[in-house]
């Protein structure tokens, strides 16, 4: 009789050792939130003396890992998703510069490998909600598309009764629901699995600077200040109804707090500063909201939720304003929104993960947004190809707290006008005069001077703030990062692998590189 008690014990501790080895494999739920310029220093947890209150972001940094040195792979919005999805620089698409607009055609080849194709490969539901901007093709009413997209009714040769294709769920997502470009470009519908939900109407705008967007709405359903909430509300009701028995891959892509800045009108003046500091409080209340949906479903501890921003903090949010109040949106980093310096491209980035991540953890571990792709892959135990993912590093060994020799050790920025930047370590090698931007010296202000040197390189432990040039002390140095741009450019890849080919890499931009890169090499 002993020797058959003793048998069940170890047959009961067997088992529980096998449902505790199963449950440890059991991949995780991955919500990815992308908030729409949102500046580094905009979340409080990011930032000791910002005066906007997010509560629910900092619960999250305080539950789980902060990424103080996290990285958008452009300073603007288009690019910047293209990474996300494919754990690629945009630039190595035809997209070398700027963004695309709401009648863009589709940027993503089917044949291209995303976050959302791997993980359903692999067993996962996949859902897009929000804000695209990466192009699908209108279905159109004459031969050519007519118009850009950029004007308030600039759609009049879209066949709205017809399906859109190449859209999200021909790039591995099951289910889609958003709109085309950003709030400030035609035109206004929402699209679901590639049918439009409604007709615009077609009505005459006040163009004047926003106030035309509380005129009603420009579409049958689409009314502007409500398409945060929407996007959220969706969400929530995604995940409430999300299936038991199979995991689901979420992207979250928020229009907000980017223009037009519509808190809607229970938040406008909640956080005592200006309009856009009130669209950060909505943002993070409804950030709240869908943590606490995880909660009360149960699928807090084994799933992972990234929030982020696309780039950095826009000019429209008002930095003098709210410098008066002492608050700057890019903390303590010079620039914003479409710039090569830290403003443009520093991001807040907050991962949780109860079951794996432990609470309370702050990394300066450099990283960017290309990174999704091999972290998802690495959770996965799925090998990436050499034409997937060639500028993405794993992000697990971090959320795991171990370490690993195939960290980031360096990272290209890449500015509205296609300017670039390298970073590896404490120094960053801008191959420009000025911001290859919008702040001062933007390039007409430059060329205007005269007088900057052709390239600026700074010590950013020391210099976080890009204010001492060293490009003249520092020869070595700079040669040594010109090479190593150089490098990854040409190789098509900046992570370890076969060399690929850059999409359309040749004349205009193929010359304009060499440029660039040239730079560097006469730097002295």
């Amino acid at each position: 009789m002993k020797y058959l008690l003793n048998l069940l014990v170890l047959c009961s501790l067997f088992a529980c050792q096998n449902d505790s080895k199963e449950t440890a494999t059991t991949p995780p739920n991955i919500i990815y939130v992308l908030a729409d310029d949102l500046g580094y220093g905009d979340i409080a947890a990011f930032n000791e003396n910002g005066k906007i209150q997010t509560p629910n972001i900092d619960k999250m940094a305080a539950d789980g890992m902060k990424f103080t040195d996290a990285h958008s792979a452009s300073a603007v919005c288009t690019p910047t998703r293209y990474s996300i999805l494919t754990g690629r620089y945009a630039w190595r698409s035809k997209l070398k510069s700027g963004v695309l607009t709401g009648k863009s055609k589709a940027l993503i080849p089917n044949t291209r490998t995303t976050v959302a194709s791997m993980l359903k490969k692999n067993g996962y539901q996949t859902a897009f909600i929000g804000k695209w901007h990466l192009g699908w093709d209108w279905s159109l009413t004459t031969d050519t598309l007519g118009g850009n997209g950029w004007s308030s009714t600039d759609f009049d040769n879209i066949n709205f009764s017809k399906e859109v294709k190449n859209t999200p769920n021909d790039l591995g997502f099951d289910y889609t629901y958003g709109h085309s470009g950003s709030l400030d470009m035609a035109p206004y519908v929402y699209v679901e699995n590639g049918k439009i939900t409604a007709e615009p109407d077609r009505i005459t705008v006040d163009t004047a600077k926003y106030t035309w967007w509380r005129k009603g709405p420009t579409g049958a359903d689409f009314i502007h200040e409500q398409v945060t909430p929407n996007f959220f509300n969706r969400a929530i009701d995604y995940v409430d109804k999300s299936a038991s028995n199979q995991p689901f891959f979420l992207y979250l892509a928020l229009p907000s707090p980017h223009t037009p800045i519509l808190p809607t009108p229970e938040w406008q003046g909640k956080s005592g500063l200006n309009p856009y500091a009130d669209f950060v409080v909505m943002i993070d209340d409804y950030m709240g909201q869908l943590i606490n949906t995880l909660e009360k479903k149960g699928l807090t501890d084994n799933t992972l939720v990234i929030f982020t921003s696309d780039n950095g903090c826009s000019p429209e949010a008002d930095f003098a304003l709210l410098g008066k109040q002492g608050h700057n949106p890019s903390y303590i980093y010079r620039g914003h929104k479409a710039d090569i310096y830290e403003g443009g491209h520093r991001v807040p980035f907050v991962a949780k993960w109860p079951k794996v991540i432990d609470k309370g953890q702050t990394t300066d571990q450099l990283v960017c947004s290309t990174d999704l792709l091999a972290t998802c892959a690495d959770i996965m135990d799925y090998s990436l190809a050499e034409n997937e993912g060639e500028d993405s590093y794993s992000l697990l060994p971090f959320f795991e707290n171990r370490e690993t020799e195939n960290t980031r050790k360096d990272i290209i920025h890449h500015s509205i006008n296609g300017g670039f930047a390298i970073r590896r370590g404490d120094w960053k090698l801008i191959m420009d005069a000025g911001s290859a931007g919008w702040s001062f010296p933007n390039p007409k202000q430059v060329a205007a001077i005269d007088t900057l040197p052709p390239i600026q390189l700074y010590n950013l432990k020391n210099d976080p703030e890009e204010v001492v040039n060293l490009q003249a002390k520092e020869s070595k140095k700079v040669a040594e990062l010109t090479n190593l741009l150089s490098d990854q450019i040409l190789n098509g890849r900046s992570n370890d692998g076969k060399n690929q080919i850059n999409d359309n890499f040749e004349g205009e931009w193929k010359q304009a590189t060499f440029a660039i890169i040239n730079k560097g090499f006469r730097s002295k």
